[in-house]
């Protein structure tokens, strides 16, 4: 795995989506499992994962974006330019909002 934790295991977070839970990665995940820790999330929990939050932010940073993209490498450029424009203190404070969302999942019991 290319990311890695201390413990030189990498952690794979999915929510149960049906395309994460086809048969293709299924196996995929079985045959691979000694590489990482495979994080079961509730279904329909995206506030659960904070990819979320950045590809709002990168939706909102291509809206803004003058003149707008107009081919898809036009897109890709911007996109780019966009993540590496993000303060490393925003994605940060993404990581260390987890607690606080893991407490809300836990006293909604699961629910969105």
């Amino acid at each position: 795995m290319s990311i890695v934790h201390s413990d030189e295991f990498g952690q794979f977070q999915q929510d149960s989506a049906t395309p994460h839970t086809s048969r293709v990665v299924t196996k995929w995940l079985q045959e691979r499992s000694s590489d990482f820790r495979h994080l079961h999330w509730p279904p329909k929990s995206p506030g659960m994962n904070i990819i979320e939050d950045i590809w709002d932010a990168l939706l909102h940073a291509v809206e803004e974006r003058s003149p707008s993209p107009r081919t898809p490498m036009d897109l890709l450029t911007v996109l780019q330019d966009s993540w590496c424009d993000f303060p490393p203190r925003y994605l940060q404070t993404l990581v260390e909002s987890m607690p606080r969302r893991f407490e809300s999942l836990l006293r909604d019991r699961g629910g969105p």
